[in-house]
C-alpha cells in the first residue's frame, strides 16, 4: 500500500549471478505468485523486467518494487567500477595502499594489492584538522579545484575526498567538497565526513573511496530501471534493499551505493527470519544456495547478527552495518575440479548462467554441483527450474563428470558425481560451522532453513552432517531473497565518533547528536512517500575499557516524547555498557576506566507484514493430487526407487517419509533416507530424523 492508500501489487526482485527471482504480494487477495528467469548479461535490468512481467503484465498495478541487487558487489568482485580520483591531505595519499599492513595469504611472502584508485589519481592538498578537531590549516581551495580539474581531464567519473581527521570536524573536508562540486562534470563527489564520520581513517578512506568508485555503475543501473519502470506505466515506490537488511529509496542508493553490498542474500536473511519465527523457530541458520555461492548466516532468538564491518575481497573493506553473512564458491553452478595432487576441488569458478552447467548444452564441458546432481537424479531432466529450457542433457553431465572427475580418481559416473556433491557439502558445512559453533553457538539449539534455487537439495545432509535439530524449507525456497524485498522495513543508519570518557562525555551534546539523528532520518522516512506501520528508533554505543582496541556494543535504551529525544545520563551509560560487557566477556574489570567511541543510531519505518498463511496450501491440496509417480534416485551407492511429489499440491500435515522428492518451479527438495518432511500450516516443509 502507498501513502494515499491504493493497494496493487507489492513486487520483490532479487538478482542473482544465474537466476533473477520474483516474488508478488497482491494485497488485495492476499495471494503470492513468484517466477524465476535467467540473468541477462551483461545488463541485468533485462531479466529483471521480464520477470516481472511476466507475473503483472501491466505495470500500472504496481504500488511498490523492491529490488535486492548484486550490482555493486559485482562490480567490486569484478573490478568493474568507475575510474575514480582522490583528493587528500599532504601525507595521506598512500592510505588506501597501506591499508593495516595485511596480505592477501597469511603464509604467503608474496601477494598483490591494487586500490581502486592508482597513485597518480590520488591527489593531495594542503590542509589538516588535528584529532581534536582543531582546524590547525585551513583548506587550500585553489588547490582543490586545480587537483580536481586534474582529476577531470584524466577521465575520473567520480571523486572521494578523504581528509584526515575529517570525523572530528567537517568543515575543511566540506569546503573541498562545495568547491568540487562546482566544477566536477556530475553528481559524483563522495565525502568521508558524510560517508562514515567515524574513527580510523583507513576504514573511512576505503569505504568512501568504494563508494566513488560504485556510484557511476549503480545510479546508472539504476537509472536505467527507474527509466524503464515508468515507461512501461510503474508510477509506485521503486527502492532498494540495504546490506543491513532494510530498505532505503533509489535517491539514497545512487548517493551511497556502498550500502547495497550483499544486498540480496541479506534480503534472504530478512525473509528466513520472518518464516522461522512465525513457525516456532527463533534460532535459525540460514543457507542460501545459488548459481555462484553458498550464504550463511545465523538468527538467533529471532534477531539477525549485524556486523560494523566486511571485506568485499582483499583490502576492499566496507564499514556500514551489514547482516553477518559468510559466503563461499559453492553454489549449483560452482565447477568441480582435480588439483595437481588429485584433490577433488568445487569452486570458486562458476559457470554462472551463460554458459551454465554442462547440462545445459550452450558450450561449458565441465562438471558443475548441478550436473552432479542431474546425473544422480535428484533433479529432473525433463522440469527444469527458471525457465529459458525445456530440458537438461543429462548425456553432457556424465561426459563432463567422467572426463573431469571421474578419469583422474578412477571412480564411475555416479560414484564422482557423489564426490562432487560429498565435497560440496563438507564446505557448506564448514561455512555453517564457522558462524555457529566457532561464535559459541550450539547448532542443536537451531534449526536449518535452505533457500535459493539449490538450497533444498542439500539440507537434509548439512542437518546430518553439522548435527542441526531440524530443517524448515520455506513456500518458495527458490525466491526466498525476492520475498524479504517485500519484507523488509525502510532504515536509515547513522554514526558519528565521540571518543570521550564516560565520566566526561557532554550529555547535552550527545542528546543533540541523537535528535540530529532521528530528525534525519524521520526526514528520510517521510520522503519515502511509503505508509509504514509504526516506526522504531535504535541507538548503541561503542565502548570499551580505557586502553582497550576492541569495543562492545552498548544498546541505549531510547527516551523519546513526541519526537524529542531525552539525553541519557552518564550514570545510564555506564549502566548500559557494565550489563553489556558482562553479557560479552563473563566479568567486569573493577576500577577500570571506560570510554564512549562512537554513537551508532537507526531510525526504522516499519513495512506492514504480510500473513504468511496465505501462503499456506489450497483447501483442495492432496496427497493424491500431489503424487507423480516414482523415479530413480542414487543414494550411498546405490540406486533407490524414489517417490515424487508436486509439492505445492501437498495438503497441511503431510508426512512424507525418505526417499522423496518435491519438487515445485523455482527449486526441488530433497528427503533422504531417514528423514520425515511434514508440511505445516504455512505450507513450509520441516525437516526431522524418523525416530527409530
Amino acid at each position: 500500500m502507498n501513502r494515499s492508500g491504493h493497494k496493487g501489487s507489492m513486487v520483490g526482485v532479487d538478482v542473482g549471478g544465474t537466476f533473477t527471482d520474483i516474488f508478488v504480494l497482491d494485497e488485495a487477495t492476499g495471494k503470492a505468485s513468484v517466477a524465476k528467469v535467467p540473468t541477462t548479461r551483461p545488463d541485468q535490468s533485462g531479466g529483471f523486467l521480464n520477470g516481472i512481467r511476466s507475473q503483472v503484465p501491466d505495470l500500472a498495478d504496481i504500488v511498490s518494487v523492491v529490488h535486492g541487487t548484486t550490482a555493486g558487489t559485482n562490480a567490486l568482485l569484478e573490478r568493474k567500477g568507475a575510474k575514480i580520483g582522490i583528493i587528500t591531505t599532504q601525507g595521506f595519499r598512500d592510505v588506501l595502499e597501506m591499508r593495516r599492513r595485511d596480505r592477501p595469504r597469511t603464509w604467503g611472502l608474496r601477494g598483490n594489492f591494487e586500490p581502486v584508485a592508482p597513485r597518480d589519481m590520488r591527489l593531495e592538498v594542503p590542509e589538516r584538522t588535528l584529532a581534536d578537531g582543531t582546524i590547525h590549516t585551513q583548506v587550500d581551495l585553489d588547490a582543490v579545484r586545480k587537483a580536481g580539474e586534474a582529476l577531470v581531464a584524466a577521465g575520473a567519473k567520480a571523486v572521494a575526498v578523504l581528509f584526515v581527521n575529517a570525523y572530528a570536524n567537517a568543515a575543511n573536508e566540506q569546503a573541498a567538497v562545495a568547491a568540487l562540486r562546482e566544477l566536477w562534470p556530475n553528481e559524483h563527489v563522495s565525502c568521508s565526513s558524510e560517508i562514515l564520520p567515524e574513527i580510523r581513517e583507513f576504514e573511512r578512506f576505503s569505504t568512501t573511496a568504494l563508494n566513488a568508485y560504485l556510484q557511476p555503475e549503480v545510479a546508472g543501473y539504476l537509472d536505467r530501471l527507474a527509466r524503464a519502470l515508468s515507461e512501461g506505466g510503474f508510477a509506485g515506490e521503486f527502492m532498494i534493499v540495504q546490506s543491513n537488511g532494510g530498505v532505503m529509496s533509489v535517491d539514497t542508493a545512487c548517493r551511497l551505493p556502498v550500502r547495497t553490498a550483499l544486498s540480496g542474500p541479506a534480503a534472504g536473511v530478512i525473509a528466513a527470519g520472518y518464516i522461522a519465527q512465525s513457525a516456532g523457530f527463533p534460532n535459525v541458520i540460514t543457507g542460501d544456495i545459488g548459481g555462484t555461492s553458498f550464504d550463511v548466516s545465523l538468527i538467533a532468538d529471532g534477531q539477525s547478527m549485524l556486523s560494523p564491518q566486511t571485506s568485499i575481497d582483499f583490502g576492499l573493506v566496507v564499514r556500514t552495518p551489514m547482516i553477518e553473512i559468510a559466503t563461499i564458491g559453492a553454489g549449483g553452478g560452482s565447477i568441480a575440479w582435480v588439483d595437481k595432487g588429485g584433490l577433488l576441488n568445487i569452486g570458486p569458478e562458476s559457470a554462472g548462467s551463460d554458459p551454465g552447467p554442462a547440462a545445459y548444452g550452450r558450450g561449458n564441458d565441465r562438471p558443475t554441483v548441478t550436473d552432479a546432481n542431474i546425473v544422480l537424479g535428484r533433479i529432473d531432466s525433463e522440469r527444469p527450474i527458471g525457465g529459458g529450457l525445456t530440458r537438461l542433457d543429462v548425456e553432457a553431465a556424465r561426459r563432463a563428470i567422467a572426463t573431469h572427475v571421474g578419469e583422474p580418481l578412477g571412480l564411475d559416473v555416479e560414484k564422482a558425481a557423489e564426490a562432487i556433491l560429498t565435497v560440496a557439502n563438507s564446505r557448506m558445512a564448514g561455512a555453517i560451522r564457522l558462524v555457529s559453533i566457532e561464535r559459541g553457538f550450539d547448532p542443536k539449539q537451531f534449526a536449518y532453513m535452505p533457500f535459493g534455487g539449490g538450497g533444498a537439495l542439500h539440507a537434509c545432509a548439512l542437518i546430518a552432517e553439522v548435527g542441526l535439530a531440524r530443517g524448515i524449507v520455506p513456500r518458495y525456497p527458490g525466491v526466498t531473497s525476492a520475498m524479504g524485498c517485500v519484507i523488509a522495513d525502510m532504515r536509515q543508519d547513522f554514526i558519528q565518533t565521540i571518543n570521550a570518557p564516560t565520566q566526561s562525555a557532554d550529555e547535552e551534546a550527545l542528546g543533540r547528536l541523537m535528535q540530529a539523528h532521528v530528525d534525519e532520518g524521520m526526514r528520510l522516512l517521510a520522503a519515502a512517500g511509503v505508509a509504514f506501520a509504526g516506526e522504531e528508533i535504535v541507538f548503541e554505543l561503542d565502548m570499551a575499557y580505557l586502553g582497550q582496541t576492541h569495543t562492545v556494543a552498548v544498546p541505549l535504551p531510547a527516551r523519546i516524547e513526541a519526537g524529542k529525544v531525552a539525553a541519557p545520563t552518564r550514570a545510564d551509560i555506564q549502566t548500559a555498557f557494565d550489563a553489556a560487557y558482562l553479557r560479552v566477556y563473563g566479568r567486569l574489570l573493577p576500577g577500570g576506566v571506560t570510554r564512549v567511541l562512537n554513537l551508532r543510531s537507526a531510525v526504522i519505518g516499519k513495512r506492514p507484514k504480510f500473513d504468511l498463511s496465505t501462503l499456506a496450501p489450497d483447501a483442495d491440496a492432496s496427497m493424491e493430487a500431489a503424487k507423480r509417480g516414482t523415479r530413480r534416485v542414487y543414494f550411498a551407492g546405490e540406486w533407490r526407487e524414489t517417490a515424487i511429489f508436486e509439492r505445492l499440491k501437498l495438503p497441511v500435515g503431510a508426512a512424507i517419509p525418505g526417499p522423496a522428492i518435491l519438487e515445485q518451479p523455482d527449486t526441488t527438495i530433497l528427503i533422504e533416507p531417514g528423514v520425515t518432511g511434514t508440511v505445516d500450516r504455512f505450507g513450509n516443509v520441516v525437516l526431522a530424523a524418523q525416530k527409530e
